[in-house]
């Protein structure tokens, strides 16, 4: 049967698929969408020659908090055109946001005024739904609706003043989403505990972004983990346990999967790279404050191999963008060098370094195979959310969201480099292995 022609076609190349890497041409019909995938296809009107390159899907960040006003009423200070551009330079192409519903507000409504936020990305995006108010009146009705439209999945918090649900909140909201066949993301700290560490260290004047690990210790995810996992083995909901960061929450997981549970766990770059010997900065030390914190290089080690076991299956960036120095409240430094740990903004930008720092991961020998990149960055991310295989793979009928990856580059991570609006990285100097070329959305070259 003769091929249709090409609007584009990409040659030369080594495809990364979920049966394994080969070399392939790859063709872009008219619709944007994989028209082909053969050992050699004559070129289309646009002809990329990928020769010593690899072609990835482009990356699924599931997990990025994107123009979301938080529960202390901040915003972050990228919006979704420039995260957005910083995503598609880093090899992402789709993002997976948060639309907040805070205390008395209806869902439907944040969720319409989200949506015109978003309107100006220059990346694909679907939206999580972030429940803090199930007893609002219309919070049920205005849920279903939601799944009726297309989203496949919610967030619960269990820790934060303003964002928490109590259990009997939490056994609800699971309930329906039973129902609905819809994922529950989860924010897994002990909030009591936390709370009564801290205000213990603040009394004791021990304000410094150190005492942020200690406040918050791998203890109080690692009882909220299992609390959860309880809750959903109960009602029988699949749930995905979000920025995992040490081994402690990570073996929960791997428990209840071991056990047939249907749970899911996420980590992110920033506890694969880094530690909390970066809270300890004298004069920087906030820079690295993000919820649940940093751990230890043991707790990394427990995370790459539990990445590598399958036992935890997204990487995500929860990308949650403050400057260090300028722009305003949206800064670490905005209350000066008095503000206790707890109330400087949390959050790291991640967006753009995610793909790279994963797949220079694999490049130091962390993962086994840029199967697993793939997989952990772009299908599963796709597949908990109800994308794939629109999006996350390279098969054809897929959307054509291509990455050209060259394994061969070596450089560093600086700011300058990015291209984020940002005043810092929290990755600055980090060696990598491998570049983005050319980041390829539904057929159109938009990154190179």
């Amino acid at each position: 049967m003769a091929l249709p022609a090409l609007r584009c076609t990409i040659r030369g190349g080594t495809l990364v698929t979920p049966s394994g890497t080969r070399r392939a041409d790859l063709g872009i019909g008219d619709d944007g969408r994989i028209a082909a995938i053969e050992p050699s296809l004559p070129a289309g009107r646009e002809d990329i020659d990928a020769t010593d390159l690899f072609l990835l899907p482009g990356g699924v960040d599931s997990h990025c908090h994107i123009e979301q006003r938080t529960s202390s009423g901040l915003t972050p200070v990228d919006d979704f055109y420039s995260a957005s551009v910083s995503a598609l330079a880093g090899g992402t192409t789709t993002v997976v946001p948060f639309a907040c519903q805070h205390r008395g507000k209806r869902i439907r409504d944040v969720v319409a005024d989200y949506r015109a936020v978003a309107a100006k990305a220059a990346v694909d995006y679907a939206f999580h739904v972030i429940v803090t108010d199930p007893s609002e009146t219309h919070a049920i009705d205005d849920l279903q609706a939601c799944f009726a439209h297309g989203c496949s999945s919610v967030k619960v918090y269990m820790t934060y003043d303003a964002l928490k649900l109590n259990d009997t909140e939490m056994l609800d909201v699971l309930e329906l989403c039973r129902r609905h066949a819809a994922m529950v993301m989860v924010h897994a700290e002990s909030h009591d505990l936390i709370a009564w560490i801290t205000s213990r260290l603040l009394n004791a004047g021990r304000i410094a972004a150190k005492f942020h690990a200690v406040a918050r210790p791998a203890i109080a995810e690692r009882e909220a983990t299992h609390r959860a996992i309880s809750f959903a083995e109960f009602i029988g909901t699949p749930l995905l346990v979000v920025h995992v960061s040490g081994r402690e929450a990570a073996d929960e997981i791997a428990r209840a999967r071991h056990r047939g549970v249907p749970i899911y766990g996420e980590t992110c770059p920033q506890y694969l790279t880094l530690t909390l010997r970066c809270l300890c900065a004298p004069l920087d030390g906030s820079k690295f404050l993000c919820s649940p914190p940093l751990r230890t290089e043991a707790d990394q080690e427990a995370l790459w191999e539990a990445l590598r076991r399958g036992d935890l299956q997204v990487i995500s960036s929860d990308h949650s963008a403050y400057n260090f120095a300028g722009g305003g409240d949206a800064s670490k430094t905005a209350g000066g060098a008095s503000t206790p740990f707890s109330k400087v903004p949390m959050g790291l930008p991640g967006l753009e370094c995610r793909m790279p720092l994963l797949v220079s991961g694999y490049l130091h020998g962390r993962l086994d195979s840029l199967q697993q990149v793939a997989r952990l960055g772009c299908e599963m991310p796709a597949r908990l959310y109800g994308l794939y295989p629109r999006k996350g793979v390279l098969e054809v009928g897929s959307d054509a969201d291509v990455v050209l990856w060259d394994l061969e580059a070596r450089g560093k991570i600086t700011k300058e480099a990015l291209h984020d609006e940002l005043d810092y990285t929290p990755f600055e100097g980090m060696a990598v292995r491998g570049e983005v070329r050319r980041t390829i959305l539904r057929g159109r070259t938009v990154f190179e």
